[in-house]
């Protein structure tokens, strides 16, 4: 694992192009929401995408092993804010090859965002959701210039229909995709 990780930055990795993938870090192997995760990383990297994710555990970790077990190549960006929060020691899964170590939240955010061509927002928590509302509202402010943001499944789906219906342009840049095959579909187009 390479913990310094500058030249990452440029949004590519080997002339691969970053996808960064956002989810829960409670979902457990077997659960649908790990093998969903696990399937997205997969099928990325067979694609010819760098992974990108929080680096720690649930979906971080399954689509990471997914690119992993693709031949694919990923990328954690970790918080030693977190360090102690389960009562452990937080340390990036073994899928990862390459680890970004931040001690800000935001700045973690900032860079898994800075970094990526396009997002893949998987069910989560407080964390997703605050990952969500910074890359969506980054997009349409043009703060970045504009990527795709993929949200997967029915979880984030109330949530984006009443901010579309009162902002109707902040769905220019999302996508909702209930398939690992539309994830990949709708990343091809845009990029």
């Amino acid at each position: 694992m390479t913990k310094s990780t500058d030249n990452l930055l440029n949004g590519q990795v080997n002339g691969q192009p970053i996808i960064c993938i956002f989810g829960s870090y409670a979902a457990k192997k077997g659960q649908p929401l790990y093998e969903q995760a696990y399937a997205i990383g997969h099928s990325l990297a067979r694609a010819g995408y760098t992974i990108c994710n929080g680096g720690y555990d649930g979906t971080m970790r399954a689509s990471a092993k997914g690119a992993k077990d693709a031949g694919g190549t990923t990328i954690g960006v970790t918080c030693t804010i977190f360090s102690g929060s389960r009562n452990k020691p937080l340390k990036a899964n073994r899928y990862i090859d390459h680890e970004i170590p931040h001690d800000d939240l935001y700045a973690r955010i900032d860079a898994m965002m800075r970094m990526s061509a396009g997002y893949v927002v998987l069910e989560g928590g407080t964390g997703t959701l605050t990952e969500l509302a910074i890359v969506w509202e980054s997009v349409c402010k043009k703060l970045i210039d504009p990527r795709p943001i993929i949200v997967v499944g029915d979880f984030w789906r109330p949530l984006v229909d009443q901010l579309t219906r009162a902002r109707p342009k902040t769905s220019n840049h999302l996508h909702i995709a209930e398939t690992t095959t539309e994830v990949l579909d709708i990343l091809i187009k845009a990029l």
